[in-house]
């Protein structure tokens, strides 16, 4: 419409990202868990791995995916001042957004969806089991009304291009 295209992706195209990505998913899931809280450091480490773009994606794919960091970070500001989510939650999906450039969004979002189906049971039944509670005494997590939702949007960010190597 007004001659900007968005290049399509596939999952396969972000697998060079995953030794980067990776780490970073596994702290903010630990953090959120632990505390509750996703670290600024973990959101900027994150939004940081993007700046090798260049050296893994085309330079277009690479600079649509600062313009999705912004506008989730925009969208996301407003639904953390709403009390939708926590403005953690918010700055990680920012930070994740460009890893998604060019993706289908229905494959997304339904990956999202198992993602968060998945982390949400998983965590009610491991805070269930004692051996669970005795080994990790200080998580937040266990006794918090809220759920961590930095475990599922780190599963999303690393199952993403997983999936290429299980969907052909």
């Amino acid at each position: 419409m007004f001659g900007f295209e968005i290049p399509a992706t596939q999952p396969q195209d972000f697998l060079w990202f995953l030794p980067f990505t990776l780490p970073i998913a596994i702290w903010v899931s630990w953090s959120d868990m632990a505390r509750m809280r996703i670290p600024n450091q973990a959101v900027l480490a994150l939004a940081a791995v993007w700046l090798i773009g260049p050296l893994i994606l085309p330079l277009n794919v690479w600079l649509w995916g600062f313009v999705f960091m912004f506008l989730v970070l925009a969208v996301g500001f407003v639904v953390a001042t709403l009390g939708l989510v926590g403005a953690g939650d918010a700055k990680f999906a920012a930070a994740m957004a460009p890893f998604f450039t060019g993706a289908d969004l229905r494959a997304v979002l339904a990956l999202f969806a198992a993602c968060l189906l998945g982390a949400f049971f998983a965590h009610r039944i491991a805070r269930m089991i004692p051996a669970m509670r005795r080994a990790l005494p200080d998580w937040k997590s266990w006794t918090h009304r809220k759920f961590p939702m930095g475990l599922a949007l780190s599963g999303t960010l690393v199952f993403w291009p997983l999936l290429a190597l299980i969907v052909p």
